[in-house]
């Protein structure tokens, strides 16, 4: 039997994980929502754009999103996905982080939670179905995070600028240019940046650069143009910046 594809039907099912798998074609998106259980937000296929009021994140091959129970969050594919989402009771979920997080899958979670799919709804708690969905959760607490979002403010004038950065990531100018076009001095949005997204200015820019870069590299894009896109100067400053933010070059990182 075919599993149902609305996420309403996994909220209240007597069992503590509930596993649903969708496909989405390029470009469809999901509209702003929450639900009242956690989710675990995973592409076996794709790269999806994830936005919270807190931060926009990129769930890419090997990685997952972790959003807690009643967190609002709107979705956008850019390219083909295979969306595989476990839908999790908040008491189940204890240990878990209570905001968003992204979470390295390794292969044995990445194993489980593909087998999960096709484990029925109301699985014998017993059986091999529960097996699954606790060593599912065992894996979870034991996966590493790791820093891949952009916290977004929520200062007007800062969220403008940073709207505009998402949109440019090649943008170069300076905070005082920035403070003209937002109406605010360039050592109040250099406070500004600090107090809501405990990043200075070129740390947030350095940051948003580098998920987009990790969009594009998965999708398939090269180095070069991807640098270039960026706004740096050539592809060995580019790979510079990847290696010292996550510990390998790009094509060592996408070998993977």
């Amino acid at each position: 039997m075919k599993k149902s594809t609305n996420p309403l039907d996994y909220q209240h099912i007597p069992r503590p994980v509930a596993a649903m798998p969708k496909d989405f074609a390029a470009g469809e998106t999901i509209q702003p929502h929450r639900h009242r259980r956690a989710q675990l937000i995973y592409a076996a296929t794709g790269v999806m754009r994830v936005k919270t009021p807190a931060g926009l994140f990129v769930v890419l091959p090997l990685r997952a999103l972790w959003v807690p129970p009643g967190t609002e969050h709107s979705l956008r594919m850019e390219g083909t996905v295979g969306m595989r989402t476990l839908y999790i009771e908040p008491a189940a979920a204890r240990g878990m982080p209570g905001t968003c997080a992204v979470i390295e899958v390794g292969a044995l979670l990445r194993a489980l939670i593909l087998a999960a799919m096709d484990v029925p709804v109301e699985y014998d708690p017993k059986g091999r179905g529960g097996l699954i969905m606790r060593l599912i959760l065992d894996e979870l607490r034991a996966a590493p995070r790791l820093p891949l979002s952009i916290p977004m403010p929520g200062d007007r004038r800062l969220a403008r600028l940073c709207g505009s950065l998402l949109k440019h990531p090649d943008a170069d100018a300076t905070l005082d240019h920035w403070g003209e076009h937002v109406g605010a001095s360039a050592r109040t949005l250099a406070r500004l940046f600090r107090r809501e997204t405990g990043l200075s200015f070129g740390e947030w820019r350095a940051q948003a650069r580098l998920v987009e870069g990790l969009s594009l590299l998965s999708a398939g894009k090269p180095v070069g143009g991807v640098a270039a896109k960026l706004g740096y100067r050539s592809a060995s400053a580019f790979t510079q910046m990847f290696r010292r933010a996550l510990g390998k070059t790009p094509r060592e990182y996408l070998a993977r």
